[in-house]
């Protein structure tokens, strides 16, 4: 016997009761079959428990998943004890496992050192010195829950750059990487100039508008590895790792310049607008303080302030 054709979906029952503020309540009907479904604990996640990128979540939804520090990695860790292709997770006939890849520092689980391991939910992977990873299952809802969570946490909600909280997490992990490679590392501040005077003609709304457009200006002239935060107010920051100080004042005219050129074109107004940028980069025969960085990079700023703005300034060489 065929089966009976389907049903157009009925829309969902809604009814409205009152309560003792006599305020209606809005009663509808549960599908619950939809709600089994995306309840499902069916997708395998690594959650970083420890280390950089902290809270971030990775779905594991290939039959082979890379780990390790290269760029072509599936999951790129930035940790100097992970090796490049340090270890790969392997799903086959309802099982997952970890294999190490012969890293330089092995891979754990629950602290046991292992070539090849069953993963179970709730495993914790350790992987170099600092980064700690938990396997875990989730359904739907807790997926898009923890995902809503890591934006919130490391992202800032209007420009959806980076937040000041994660870029100075980030930033030590980075000036020990340059110290310890004797590889440059520069950082850029760019601050809106007269922002004040935007606000105060267009409003804050105006203001939004323009931090918004400047921050996906900038974010689509940067490389992947460049880390782009909201400093604070109208104030972003670029970390550039393995940039000299030179090439990243050449960065920051790029930057300038294309906001400088860039329409802003708000409730039929055009608003011209305009960056001034201030660069320092670390030393690393020295055993460079991460503050001094953003010191110096805020000194430079102030100096591209004072001489006029819509320019870039350099920190003196040390």
């Amino acid at each position: 016997m065929s089966a009976p054709p389907p049903r157009d979906k009925k829309p969902v029952a809604v009814s409205f009761v009152k309560n003792v503020d006599d305020e209606p309540t809005a009663i509808g009907r549960v599908d619950s079959a939809l709600l089994r479904a995306q309840s499902r604990r069916d997708r395998a996640h690594l959650i970083v428990l420890a280390g950089n990128s902290l809270g971030r979540m990775f779905r594991l939804d290939q039959p082979e998943t890379f780990i390790g520090r290269a760029t072509d990695a599936t999951i790129r860790i930035e940790d100097d004890g992970v090796s490049r292709r340090h270890a790969k997770i392997v799903q086959m006939d309802g099982e997952v496992w970890v294999e190490d890849m012969k890293s330089a520092n092995g891979t754990l689980i629950n602290g046991q050192r292992v070539e090849r391991g069953t993963l179970h939910d709730g495993d914790k992977i350790q992987m170099g010195s600092t980064t700690i990873l938990k396997f875990t299952y989730s359904d739907r809802l807790e997926e898009n829950f923890q995902q809503k969570m890591i934006d919130a946490a490391l992202h800032d909600g209007l420009t959806g750059a980076y937040n000041k909280r994660y870029l100075l997490e980030r930033l030590p992990t980075e000036v020990a990487y340059a110290m310890r490679h004797k590889t440059p590392l520069s950082l850029l501040m760019v601050d809106v100039d007269h922002f004040k005077d935007i606000n105060d003609k267009h409003g804050h709304p105006g203001g939004d508008y323009v931090l918004t457009t400047l921050a996906q200006v900038v974010m689509g002239a940067l490389r992947t590895e460049d880390l782009f935060a909201r400093f604070g107010g109208e104030e972003f920051a670029v970390l550039c790792r393995n940039v000299r100080l030179e090439n990243a004042c050449v960065l920051g005219n790029r930057l300038r310049s294309l906001v400088e050129s860039c329409e802003f074109h708000y409730r039929k107004e055009n608003i011209s607008v305009t960056v001034s940028v201030g660069v320092a980069s670390c030393v690393y025969q020295n055993n460079e303080d991460p503050a001094l960085l953003i010191a110096d990079a805020d000194s430079a700023l102030y100096e591209a302030k004072r001489a006029g703005r819509n320019r870039v300034a350099a920190a003196a060489s040390k």
